[in-house]
């Protein structure tokens, strides 16, 4: 066969497939990773003690909202769950919200949602038991590998007797059923004393698990970061925050 008898279906078959990804739709978007976002809300009496449960439902209901649309390039979770952090009794199986109980609303009614869902009551902090619920509900929503972000707004102190042999209560909080679920699992601790901090970021047994605390003296500065009467979509400058100090990449424990 002649160069030119075979060089032309070639030809025709480039032009048929030119045409049609010129007619192909074209995404606006870019393709967005799948990520998994929990969030704990502490309903004990000593954390509303402190003064900060009502700040921290404020900020969990704004951290929703720009979570969920991807304000000032914050990422798009796509499963978010929010649950309590304590409970009448040790070990109580707590109960998780889904995305679809915040997805179209504003972060005002966001945050009814959150108060009417998670009051703040006399209760035990277990942690233990949040975790284990966490880890539960990845694995039955098929949610393994996707990097999971675990974010508590609690003063961190967790109702517990301190056995024989331990060092402090914190090392008493167990993340191992959280090592495996991904390859990125981050707990962000925020709204802790900067005592309590250090004790979680250097009392907690972890391998893979990475840790990120905010104290609350400086969680208490993020409305200083709202723009007064702009659009949440806006508001870049508080956004820029939220990215900077509470979604801060954080690196691999060193072991």
């Amino acid at each position: 066969m002649r160069p030119s008898a075979w060089v032309r279906p070639l030809v025709a078959g480039a032009m048929v497939v030119a045409a049609v990804t010129a007619c192909a739709p074209i995404e606006d978007t870019p393709r967005r990773a799948r990520s998994t976002l929990f969030i704990g809300i502490d309903v004990s009496g000593s954390f509303e003690s402190t003064g900060n449960y009502d700040d921290a439902i404020e900020f969990a209901s704004r951290y929703l909202y720009g979570h969920l649309h991807g304000l000032g390039e914050l990422s798009m979770p796509s499963a978010v769950f929010v649950g309590s952090v304590g409970g009448d009794t040790p070990g109580e199986t707590k109960s998780f919200q889904p995305i679809h109980a915040f997805r179209d609303k504003s972060p005002e009614e966001i945050a009814a949602v959150l108060r009417q869902q998670f009051p703040s009551r006399d209760g035990f902090t277990d942690f233990n038991a949040f975790f284990d619920r966490v880890a539960t509900l990845v694995k039955r929503q098929g949610l393994i590998l996707a990097p999971l972000n675990i974010v508590l707004l609690s003063d961190g102190i967790p109702d517990v007797t301190v056995r024989p042999g331990e060092e402090s209560r914190y090392s008493m909080i167990d993340l191992s059923g959280l090592e495996y679920l991904s390859r990125s699992v981050t707990v962000r601790l925020l709204y802790a004393t900067p005592t309590v901090s250090v004790a979680w970021e250097r009392d907690i047994s972890r391998r893979r698990v990475r840790m990120w605390t905010v104290d609350h003296e400086v969680m208490v500065g993020w409305k200083e970061q709202m723009e007064p009467n702009i659009d949440p979509e806006l508001d870049e400058k508080l956004w820029n925050w939220v990215r900077d100090n509470i979604d801060f990449r954080v690196r691999s424990k060193v072991l």
